[in-house]
């Protein structure tokens, strides 16, 4: 999914992948339907593609942010992210904020490990 700014979706940094915010958007660019539950699960889908196009996995997730538009979302959101990230337990941090680029209830940026394979 092409950024929705000047920035760009994940950058390595030595031994560390950042992936920037991702929203529920689908590869057409439409927000997921259902509110913001499946927002939630595409935008982790959305890290998880991001990290295996580096050869990364959501398992190589060491922290995440999570940005509500709404902290009244907190418990629905985490229900979804648990749904998405399985049993692996990253450190998180989630607040709300005064709004979400392109009317997003949920964005989630991450940071992976995942060290550089010696040639």
């Amino acid at each position: 999914m092409p950024p929705v700014g000047p920035y760009t979706p994940v950058v390595r940094a030595g031994d560390f992948l950042i992936v920037s915010g991702q929203l529920g958007r689908t590869t057409e660019g439409e927000f997921v339907p259902g509110g913001v539950g499946p927002q939630t699960g595409q935008a982790v889908a959305n890290v998880a593609e991001l990290l295996k196009a580096e050869g990364a996995s959501l398992a190589d997730v060491v922290k995440t942010t999570v940005l509500l538009a709404n902290i009244d979302d907190y418990g629905i959101v985490n229900e979804a992210y648990v749904g998405a990230f399985g049993e692996h337990r990253p450190a998180r941090s989630a607040f709300a904020t005064g709004g979400l680029p392109l009317g997003a209830l949920v964005e989630i940026e991450a940071w992976a490990y995942s060290p550089l394979q010696s040639a």
